[in-house]
């Protein structure tokens, strides 16, 4: 089986799920919006919420990722930074847990963190504290961190890091990975659009995006269209497409994936499992129609539950699924 390296802002996702909108209020939070805050405002949300039930899980788009590959069975590192604290000793040890290969620096600022409130009708309002996961450094990395491994997964929030991620993807190739870069967020994908194409063009060979990002990308907003052009500059693409499924591309090989049917009530994560499920099925030398309905099968559970962290029960219907596709 081949193995995986992922490296990505290394968060701690606390799910708080409030009664009422009052704290969001009390906040300045506008409902279901993403706000990036500093430690004294994490603190203060931390604070205000003391009284009620927190569920912890590792965080961040590669470590979900990460995390869903491991836990098909697949085998895995993570490369990231944490704070010396207890959420950095925790993000550490639910890696080790899940047997992935833990490839943690230690920054000066406290472990990042992600508190989203969950309004009862399931609406997520975050608050991400990105500290030390954003520390990490080209100079952080060496060419022993990507030996062993047969592909290196790039979470693309990293990409506002130029030095960081051109030093990833030289070392990474040197070590003879094959490159994946998931484009993220089509903001991000605008900003850095004319560092991002290079990239692409002489190092990667496997790029995940959604429509979004895809047009972001290529400036094409049709996804099929898109697809063929970011297909040109790499050896597989993928563009998601929500609930009609996935566009594969290889060359002149074409695979339109549909989505498994699913009761979706929150979607934080679904694309990371997609792409946990298409690195499992490459990793076992799958055709790329089989990767991705693997993938489709693990958004598809994954956004039928809160957060991007499936339980035993959600996993045995994804065991389920597999067994009918007969791998």
């Amino acid at each position: 089986m081949k193995k995986v390296l992922g490296m990505g802002n290394a968060l701690v996702d606390i799910l708080i799920r409030i009664e009422d909108d009052e704290l969001l209020s009390r906040l300045g939070f506008p409902r279901g919006s993403m706000t990036l805050v500093d430690i004294n405002k994490s603190n203060d949300i931390l604070e205000l919420t003391k009284n009620i039930k927190k569920t912890e899980s590792t965080g961040g788009s590669a470590a979900n990722t990460i995390n869903g590959l491991a836990r098909f069975g697949g085998a895995a590192g993570y490369i990231g930074k944490v704070g010396e604290d207890e959420l950095g000793k925790f993000f550490n040890s639910d890696l080790v847990r899940n047997k992935i290969t833990a490839r943690l620096f230690k920054g000066k600022e406290q472990t990042g963190r992600c508190v989203s409130l969950v309004s009862k009708d399931s609406e997520r309002t975050m608050a991400t504290y990105l500290g030390a996961a954003i520390e990490l450094e080209a100079a952080d990395l060496s060419s022993d961190l990507f030996k062993g491994y047969d592909y290196f997964h790039l979470e693309g929030y990293l990409v506002q890091n130029h030095d960081l991620v051109r030093k990833a993807v030289e070392l990474a190739k040197a070590a003879g990975n094959e490159i994946a870069v998931d484009l993220s967020s089509f903001n991000v994908v605008e900003e850095n659009l004319d560092f991002l194409k290079p990239i692409v063009k002489d190092y990667i060979d496997i790029v995940f995006a959604n429509e979004d990002e895809a047009e972001a990308f290529t400036g094409i907003k049709d996804p099929e269209t898109a697809l063929a052009e970011i297909g040109s500059k790499c050896k597989i693409a993928v563009v998601k497409i929500g609930a009609e499924g996935s566009l594969i591309k290889s060359g002149g090989d074409f695979h339109r994936v549909s989505a498994i049917k699913a009761k979706a009530i929150d979607t934080t994560g679904a694309g990371d499992m997609y792409q946990a499920g298409f690195f499992y099925g490459l990793s076992r030398g799958y055709g790329l129609d089989i990767c991705g309905k693997i993938g489709s099968i693990a958004a598809g559970k994954t956004v039928e539950v809160m957060g991007a962290k499936m339980g035993a029960e959600k996993w045995r219907e994804v065991e389920d699924e597999l067994e009918k596709l007969k791998i």
